[in-house]
């Protein structure tokens, strides 16, 4: 088995996760709806890595991994009768509301799942590699990078037609009002403060359930009922 072989498995292992959840949940499901883009995307970065995509490919996976693991994490919360983080609330809440639109259920876990985990997960890659966040930054703009088709495959599938997207519809304003790229500028910043503050866990403990409950009020107004 070469290295890199040695490393893909924890990524196949969250790939593989993510499929039993499109095969298992209604399509129609908000869960379902993020969970369909997330996988397209992983899948990407799961190729580029075998392909050579990424330089540091033990530092791409590893970050990888526990973006995604965070995810699952709040999956199986909801699945055991457990409260998800608070940035995930509003969607596993909204999930079967007949008035959300798809777009709305794949940003609201766009939001969560960058806003929210991927500071954290750039902080336990750290703490897994044993090193600083900044020689992590050139994999987090590569997975960055990849997760624009995120937001562009949504885009593409799920976005109204021209001839109904008027500009006179709230999805337009609710497109218009949250920027993928400000949203990874954001994220890397609480990833630096929360490295920061790792020796000050009280502190630490503090700033992540404020970023928490800042992301899930975020997502709680993306998942507003619109009118069709």
């Amino acid at each position: 088995m070469t290295q890199l072989e040695e490393f893909t498995t924890p990524v196949d292992a969250v790939v593989s996760r993510m499929r039993t959840l499109a095969a298992t949940l209604p399509p129609q499901d908000g869960v379902a709806v993020f969970n369909r883009v997330y996988l397209a995307v992983t899948e990407a970065v799961d190729h580029r890595i075998d392909t050579g995509g990424f330089p540091d490919a033990r530092a791409a996976i590893t970050l990888d991994v526990r973006f995604a693991e965070r995810y699952l994490a709040a999956v199986d919360a909801v699945a055991a009768d457990r409260r998800p983080p608070a940035c995930w609330r509003p969607l596993f809440q909204s999930r079967r509301h007949p008035g959300v639109r798809p777009l709305q259920f794949a940003l609201a876990g766009i939001n969560a799942h960058i806003g929210h985990d991927l500071a954290l997960a750039v902080v336990d890659a750290c703490r897994t590699l044993d090193c600083e966040p900044a020689e992590l930054e050139d994999e987090y703009d590569r997975v960055g990078d990849l997760l624009v088709t995120l937001e562009e495959r949504i885009r593409e599938d799920l976005m109204p037609g021209p001839d109904l997207l008027q500009i006179a519809d709230p999805l337009t304003h609710l497109l218009g009002a949250w920027s993928l790229e400000r949203a990874r500028d954001a994220t890397w910043s609480a990833a630096r403060a929360l490295w920061a503050l790792r020796r000050l866990p009280d502190l630490a403990a503090e700033f992540t359930e404020r970023l928490d409950a800042a992301v899930g009020f975020a997502g709680r107004m993306m998942l507003t009922p619109l009118p069709n």
